[in-house]
């Protein structure tokens, strides 16, 4: 709660529910509010970071909070020398993870940082093509080194003979079974270097862009700038392009369509799909499209549990009945680019036609297409990065966990992810030494079975637990861009947060504010999804009520009749795939998903922002 001050709680001070006692131990200890920083973390503005961690984390799966803070940061402050940005730090409260925007650097360094600056972002602006195809070549070559890496699928009552001779080979699956992890671990930290080489001069373009459409166009809404950059093709739509094409494949089929609409598992599909040659033909392009467009979360690609298209396929199949359906009704399955183009071309011409000077025509055209050349960049990496590259680490770090089962140091073999990346390595080492030392050697299974349990049930606890929107005090202007246009904190937001917490708690909010993301207006029920799973309780026409959208949940856009975030700005995912597919969006809104119920009746204005509670559920 923040206090009369117009604060939110002292970060030191924040107390968790009791329930979640011991979650200090699940993360790094540099990862805590600590007193040795005490001075500085109190004069920081923290908020919680629900685009990348809306869930408890466990802790294996912090290893991509960890590597994003060092290359978001890098790149921001080392790499491209933003000016007068520095970078983004973390902190755990609970299952949840907090984050701040550094202050700018003094004015010394932010000069240094200009003459970087303009010759190394101008470069890359004007060279995006040619450097999107060497970034994408070097990345799958980084995953396919992640596909290759090799885990003992056990360690062996002895090694066989032809390890031994005519010569011993000098290393063995024990040193094989702890090195494998450390590569694994390695090679998602460089994936994440990577995942930022372009992302923030994505962000600074369309930063760059809103800015001189401000200065042309006094007044012009955010709606309308977002317009002028919408109508994307880009890697993160295929896999619902894939399964619109598949899904038209079988409507031309109504033996292959009927197995399909029916109400059977997957599995259960498959086999009787596998009994016909029409079957068989549909199954061999549902298998041609899945390496690599399913290896899409079912999720947002941050957490083990989620799943891919790969390992849940009820979800794919869910997806091709439900647009079965909908073409028997005659209707339109793909998200229509050419109209979402057309409105495009529309808005830049009305607004291009005010422009007086060629200087300004000159100045827009080049922000413009600047804009249009690298703003695919947000949706076309994070496909390959959080999607492709996460499902196969997850699944290699099962490999792992099924080795640490056998050894009967875990129940599960999804226990391993309770094991933050440091404490991995111990757990691996003892089960190498336990089968070094030879027979009737006492095992620490019951430590690490202990720890798994009373991990997983903290995290289940913290999945009931709301904790305050964010820690600290807010400053008097929230001024670091990436803060603005991905998380959407801004000053007025915080003001909006400071208000809405106060008010929500006494029950009486009817109307909440955030970025006016994706133009248009609809009215219907509101459906709150607090958990990524819950995204097959959405039913057609109503409002998705989130913390933020999932890329994964496409398929869904062309059934829904709007989106209201708690977080995200104008380049976070929810307002891209609300413009790519003409609907209504508010971001950023702090607390949609705590003061609004499934069921009520709620009308979004993605012109002015404002999501209004017209009818509260019975």
């Amino acid at each position: 709660m923040p206090d009369e001050k117009g604060r939110f709680p002292d970060p030191h001070e924040y107390q968790v529910p009791p329930e979640l006692e011991g979650w200090e131990e699940m993360y790094p200890s540099h990862y805590l509010f600590t007193q040795d920083r005490a001075d500085w973390e109190k004069n920081q503005f923290w908020y919680l970071d629900k685009i990348h961690a809306p869930e408890p984390m466990p802790p294996l799966d912090q290893i991509f909070q960890e590597a994003w803070q060092i290359s978001l940061s890098q790149y921001t402050t080392r790499v491209f020398c933003i000016p007068p940005a520095q970078g983004i730090a973390q902190r755990m409260v609970g299952p949840y993870m907090y984050i701040c925007a550094i202050a700018p650097p003094p004015d010394e360094i932010i000069g240094e940082k200009a003459a970087h600056f303009e010759k190394r972002v101008f470069y890359v602006f004007e060279h995006y093509d040619e450097l999107w195809d060497k970034w994408l070549t070097k990345f799958k070559a980084l995953g396919e080194e992640m596909k290759a890496v090799e885990v003992p699928a056990g360690l062996p009552k002895y090694v066989p003979d032809d390890q031994v001779l005519p010569a011993p080979i000098g290393v063995y699956d024990s040193f094989n079974l702890m090195e494998a992890f450390d590569k694994l671990a390695n090679k998602m930290i460089k994936g994440w270097q990577y995942h930022f080489e372009m992302l923030n001069l994505t962000y600074l373009a369309y930063l760059m862009f809103a800015d001189v459409a401000r200065k042309l166009f006094p007044g012009i809404s955010e709606s309308s700038i977002g317009k002028m950059v919408a109508g994307a093709y880009v890697s993160m739509f295929k896999p619902e392009e894939e399964l619109c094409r598949l899904s038209r494949l079988a409507h031309a089929d109504p033996g292959v369509a009927d197995i399909l609409k029916g109400g059977a598992t997957a599995e259960e599909k498959i086999t009787a799909l596998e009994n016909t040659p029409e079957g068989k033909a549909w199954l061999a392009e549902y298998d041609q499209a899945k390496d690599p467009w399913f290896y899409v979360s079912c999720g947002s690609g941050w957490y083990h549990h989620e799943g891919s298209w790969l390992t849940v396929p009820e979800i794919p199949y869910g997806y091709i009945k439900s647009y079965l359906e909908r073409l028997d009704r005659g209707e339109t399955i793909e998200r229509s680019l050419a109209d979402i183009e057309k409105e495009r071309d529309e808005v830049i011409a009305k607004y291009k036609a005010l422009i007086q000077t060629d200087e300004d025509r000159e100045s827009f055209d080049g922000a413009f297409k600047t804009i249009r050349t690298i703003y695919r960049y947000a949706e076309d990496h994070l496909f390959w990065v959080e999607h492709w590259f996460h499902t196969i680490w997850f699944g290699k770090i099962r490999e792992l966990g099924k080795v640490a089962v056998d050894a009967g140091m875990i129940d599960e073999v999804d226990d391993i992810f309770m094991f933050n990346r440091y404490e991995i390595p111990e757990l691996l080492t003892e089960v190498s030494t336990g089968w070094a030392l030879g027979v009737d050697i006492p095992m620490r299974g019951s430590h690490y079975k202990a720890k798994a349990a009373k991990r997983k049930k903290i995290l289940e606890a913290a999945r009931e637990w709301n904790p305050t929107p964010a820690l600290g005090v807010p400053p008097e202007e929230v001024a670091e861009p990436f803060t603005i246009m991905l998380w959407g904190v801004t000053t007025d937001r915080v003001k909006e947060w400071l208000k809405g917490v106060d008010a929500s708690s006494a029950g009486d909010v009817s109307e909440i504010k955030g970025f006016a993301s994706s133009a248009g207006v609809a009215e219907g029920p509101a459906r709150v999804l607090k958990m990524l799973k819950e995204i097959v309780d959405l039913q057609p026409g109503e409002i998705l009520v989130c913390p933020t959208t999932n890329p994964s949940w496409a398929p869904v856009f062309t059934n829904i009749k709007a989106a209201v975030t708690d977080i995200g700005g104008l380049t976070s995912h929810a307002a891209i795939v609300c413009r790519e597919y003409g609907i209504p969006s508010v971001t950023g809104t702090g607390l949609a998903t705590q003061v609004i119920k499934t069921g009520d009746i709620i009308r979004v204005d993605g012109e002015t922002g404002v999501v209004t509670i017209v009818e509260k559920a019975g």
